[in-house]
């Protein structure tokens, strides 16, 4: 898996103040007769903070974004690359999550859900804002010579003495992976840099397994021939 390295320390500025304005957005907020909350929202689930909304808790959902602020930003900015827009984005995602969190029933997990919203929110921008093709891949050839599914060339492996070259080689994948087609770029960010499941990935973008494996396929054939100079 590729380290989570980038856009967080720009992320760290201005995620407070996100978490802060989505409550103050929501309005005054109580218990709303539901459980009582711990003192620690760490000892809190994803899914007990969701329930706290949903019973009138607003002030809960603060806990949801600080948890996952950070991770959607990266995710944003790995797709678009522009730290004001994945920004904008960032909030755009949590916003939406905010006012459709009542219909969320947790037939997949908060995580996969969130991140569905900021899949297409992303893909929305992208679409509005370049001229990319989006979809068209043969699922049969990605199912039939996928393998296990781990990407991980061998200048990505982690050896001592090496964190700069990794750095700089980690660098290189990112900016490659601008040639790819955003639907393409969004499942090797999914996998390689959150770690999803085939069925994770599948759920968060609202696709079969099957196309998962097939841009996973696709992506890793463009981005081996990109960085060939590299090995």
């Amino acid at each position: 898996m590729l380290p989570r390295s980038f856009g967080l320390d720009d992320a760290a500025s201005w995620a407070p103040a996100l978490a802060w304005g989505l409550c103050a957005m929501a309005g005054p907020g109580g218990s709303g007769g539901g459980p009582a909350r711990p003192t620690d929202e760490h000892d809190l689930s994803d899914m007990d903070l969701v329930v706290l909304v949903q019973q009138g808790d607003t002030t809960a959902f603060r806990g949801l974004v600080e948890r996952f602020q950070n991770r959607i930003y990266a995710h944003i900015y790995g797709m678009i690359r522009n730290r004001e827009e994945a920004r904008d984005l960032t909030q755009e995602t949590f916003v939406k999550a905010f006012r459709n969190l009542g219909g969320f029933r947790g037939e997949s997990s908060f995580t996969t859900w969130l991140y569905r919203i900021a899949s297409n929110v992303t893909i929305d921008h992208i679409r509005k804002h370049s001229r990319v093709r989006v979809g068209g891949y043969d699922d049969e050839v990605a199912i039939k010579e996928e393998g296990d599914g781990r990407w991980e060339p061998d200048h990505l492996r982690r050896s001592p003495g090496r964190d700069l070259e990794r750095q700089r080689m980690y660098q290189r994948v990112m900016d490659a992976m601008q040639a790819l087609p955003p639907d393409q770029r969004q499942v090797v960010l999914l996998r390689e840099i959150e770690g999803f499941s085939y069925k994770e990935i599948a759920e968060a973008m609202g696709i079969p397994e099957g196309t998962v494996m097939s841009r996973l396929f696709y992506a890793r054939k463009r981005l081996q021939a990109i960085l060939k100079d590299l090995r």
